[in-house]
């Protein structure tokens, strides 16, 4: 709604001096009306346009989030919000700007242009540094490095010349250094790359082979409590539970365990396990374990996980007490 009648005038005084080019008077003009009626949006919108004419960018920036404040709905307040931060070279903040007006007017093109302008600029931005690091890394002889990063970069913009440019020089030598580290392997440590390999391309069965074919060898020469023999459980493990094998799940999680009982990943999978045989307090004593670590050490991504787990299987957990009464 507009705001009372002074501060609807030096709108238009500020709107006059807008069109006429003196933004430093139309600043003072747009601020007065803010002074009257701040929950006026436009008032701040047009003070943002002013300061964006002038590249100050961070009073841009104060000015967009009065306007937002002003009234949450007014999506050109969001726009310049992301102009305002954009220049600032704060992509991070620009696009959450975006997305908070996105979530005001979906359809808004200008939202929509400058979020995918901008994610084009990320990206870009993600593979020259790639690109950087893998000169770096080839530089310093570390060429299973440059390949991998080269991969990532593959991954966010196939068929950059530069990239193949760069792989081009890379690969030979990495595909001759692969086939001498392969050539070296015993043949438990095969059995295991071409599980990983297996695993990889979804063919989870076949992995589960490989991965038992390691162990047995391994436990043939006493050294089932190896770390090759603890990461082809655990990676045998992660197949069961992609094909619902829970008791693999929670058999081969166990071994681990023997050996490493903070293993994070293999709590959580075999709290996973638990719960999908319906032995729920085993899956909340593994859950409790987990969240009694150092969050440093459990990550927050498994720490939000493991709580709603917890808060799940406490639930089911006192559904079957109070079921039992």
């Amino acid at each position: 709604m507009p705001g009372n009648s002074r501060a609807e005038a030096l709108k238009a005084e500020g709107n006059k001096f807008f069109k006429g080019g003196d933004y430093s008077a139309a600043i003072q003009k747009y601020t007065a009306a803010t002074d009257i009626d701040p929950n006026v949006p436009a008032y701040w919108s047009n003070m943002a346009a002013c300061y964006e004419k002038i590249s100050q960018f961070d009073k841009m920036e104060e000015a967009s989030r009065g306007c937002i404040k002003a009234d949450k709905n007014f999506v050109k307040g969001y726009f310049r919000l992301a102009t305002a931060l954009k220049n600032l070279n704060d992509l991070e903040g620009c696009i959450k700007a975006l997305e908070s007006g996105l979530a005001v007017d979906s359809s808004n093109p200008d939202l929509k242009r400058m979020k995918k302008e901008l994610t084009e600029l990320q990206r870009g931005e993600t593979v020259a540094a790639y690109l950087r690091k893998c000169d770096e890394q080839a530089s310093n002889g570390d060429i299973a490095g440059a390949y991998k990063t080269l991969e990532l970069a593959s991954r966010l913009d196939a068929g950059n010349p530069d990239i193949e440019r760069m792989m081009s020089k890379i690969k030979p030598k990495y595909d001759r250094m692969e086939a001498q580290r392969r050539a070296a392997l015993s043949p438990d440590e095969v059995h295991k790359e071409r599980g990983d390999d297996a695993y990889k391309n979804a063919q989870f069965e076949g992995a589960v082979d490989h991965y038992t074919k390691c162990i047995e060898g391994l436990k043939r020469r006493g050294e089932g409590q190896s770390d090759l023999a603890m990461k082809a459980h655990s990676n045998r493990a992660a197949c069961y539970k992609q094909i619902s094998n829970f008791d693999g799940v929670i058999e081969d999680c166990t071994a681990v365990l023997e050996v490493d009982p903070e293993n994070v990943k293999a709590l959580v999978r075999r709290a996973q396990a638990f719960e999908g045989v319906e032995r729920y307090r085993f899956a909340l004593q593994d859950i409790k374990t987990v969240l009694s670590m150092p969050r440093d050490k459990v990550g927050k991504a498994n720490v939000d996980m493991c709580n709603m787990m917890q808060h799940r299987l406490n639930r089911t957990v006192q559904q079957l007490k109070a079921g039992n009464c």
